[in-house]
């Protein structure tokens, strides 16, 4: 072990004492040259690209939709019509305005969120049932929407 030590050490005195031998030498001044050869100022510049302005296409018209679907006013139920105030509503209007009542009226049970206490204005529209699930509102109103072709 101790030879190879001593082989090693010898090794690295010699490199930092011995100066860089000529072929390297030559060899890093004639890659020096290479990088600075004229080649490089030969090659033609890129042409700056000016983008081109876009042009602003005119706004289609769009004519009125018609609501489709949930936000469809339809004919109600008379149950429904008279808790709404209404004979014709949407899905989405009946539902919000279900919703106002159950908030104002303070209607939901305090420990579960999700339940809802029926008083006699609601149990009309909910098939006399004490407690609704807030998922079973829009099942409980699909029978007071009247279908429409």
């Amino acid at each position: 072990m101790f030879r190879l030590y001593k082989g090693f050490k010898e090794l690295l005195a010699s490199s930092a004492t011995a100066s860089v031998p000529s072929t390297a030498a030559k060899f890093y001044a004639a890659a020096a040259a290479k990088s600075a050869s004229p080649k490089v100022a030969q090659k033609t510049p890129k042409k700056p690209t000016a983008s081109k302005p876009k042009t602003k296409k005119p706004a289609a018209l769009r004519s009125e939709t018609r609501p489709t679907g949930i936000s469809k006013v339809t004919p109600v139920s008379p149950a429904l019509g008279q808790f709404l105030g209404a004979q014709q509503a949407s899905r989405t209007e009946a539902v919000k305005q279900i919703w106002f009542y159950i908030k104002s009226q303070n209607l939901q049970n305090p420990n579960n969120r999700k339940e809802i206490f029926c008083d006699e204005k609601l149990k009309t529209i909910f098939n006399g049932k004490e407690k609704v699930g807030f998922l079973e509102i829009g099942k409980m109103l699909t029978p007071h929407f009247v279908k429409t072709t």
